[in-house]
């Protein structure tokens, strides 16, 4: 698979998961992709969220996986930029 086609499954999934994210007043962005690694941007109510780090492992990455499963880590940047 290449560069551009991971990146379009891995924004398909997060595509997938948005409407979750918005429901509850929050979002997501991707980042960057490195390797096997995901790195995402929680936004909105998700920042604060007590449950976030269970949304990121239960319902993100194992969606990202779902569409692109060469992807064995997401990670959470906690809104900083690099």
């Amino acid at each position: 698979m290449s560069t551009d086609e991971l990146k379009a499954n891995v924004e398909f999934a997060l595509q997938e998961i948005r409407p979750y994210l918005e429901a509850d007043g929050g979002n997501i962005s991707l980042i960057e992709i490195t390797n096997d690694t995901v790195s995402v941007q929680l936004e909105g109510a998700c920042l604060g969220c007590s449950v976030n780090q269970m949304t990121l492992k239960n319902g993100v990455e194992a969606t990202i996986k779902r569409h692109a499963p060469q992807i064995k880590h997401v990670i959470e940047i906690n809104g900083i930029s690099f």
